[in-house]
């Protein structure tokens, strides 16, 4: 009589007992992995991205983050490849000890960073970080570009109402003001903060948190940045040569 054949049989070691099948790894490892750097707090990657990789990369996460918009929404948001300026030569590791250094070598005229308009509320610089305490440190590094009669501004959420910021853009002249994606939206839309004299918006895309997130990672920070880089007075002056606004990457 022939043997009977099991339809499942699991593998038997030498004393008998049951070999268990080693599981695989469900979690997927970030494809960056090796350019993350939680110490330092930095995504090395986005220092070797030129324009093109820039803008591809941020189609991706918005695409990925926007999944209930439609194809016409998410192209209202796309950032396009020469809309970005080209920061790659920069070789210095992108923390806020060399932002000040960044911003002079990347602009036209860096001897007038220190300046403000006459205007109240109207800076020349915007700096968008993911987070209110990642902002407040950002200011810090930024006080070298700070003068009597010549404030950074703090437009972020944690810790400061939104009509208080409103009162400080209405009294104060500010060369450069730091702020989270949202709430700078928030002023821009009910006319607190100018954007008449900006000619840079520098993105601090570099930083990451303890969890390894940046300002890109997060759904909550990256659509509404994308939603601040589209707006249309923005977008027109990204490639106008007369008057532009440059689209940094930090």
């Amino acid at each position: 009589m022939a043997p009977e054949v099991q339809s499942k049989k699991r593998k038997i070691d030498s004393e008998g007992v049951p070999v268990k099948k080693a599981k695989k790894k469900q979690k997927k490892q970030r494809e960056d992995e090796a350019d993350l750097d939680v110490e330092a707090g930095l995504n090395k990657a986005f220092a070797r991205m030129d324009g093109q990789l820039l803008a591809d990369h941020i189609a991706q996460k918005t695409s990925r983050f926007g999944a209930d918009l439609s194809p016409i929404e998410l192209s209202d948001l796309y950032i396009s490849a020469n809309a970005i300026k080209d920061t790659a030569s920069y070789e210095k590791p992108r923390n806020l000890e060399n932002l000040p250094d960044f911003l002079e070598k990347f602009s036209a005229e860096p001897e007038k960073l220190n300046n403000a308009s006459k205007t109240c509320g109207a800076p020349h610089t915007l700096v968008v970080s993911a987070a209110g305490l990642r902002a407040a440190d950002t200011v810090r590094a930024l006080r070298t570009f700070q003068k009597k009669g010549n404030t950074v501004a703090k437009l972020f959420a944690k810790h400061f109402k939104v009509e208080e910021q409103v009162a400080f853009l209405q009294k104060n002249r500010s060369g450069m003001a730091v702020g989270t994606p949202q709430r700078l939206i928030d002023l821009i839309e009910n006319g607190a903060l100018a954007t008449s004299h900006l000619k840079r918006i520098v993105v601090d895309a570099s930083h990451i948190d303890q969890k390894k997130r940046g300002i890109v990672d997060m759904r909550e920070t990256l659509m509404p940045l994308v939603r601040l880089l589209s707006k249309k007075e923005f977008k027109d002056k990204y490639t106008d040569p007369d008057h532009p606004i440059d689209l940094i990457f930090y």
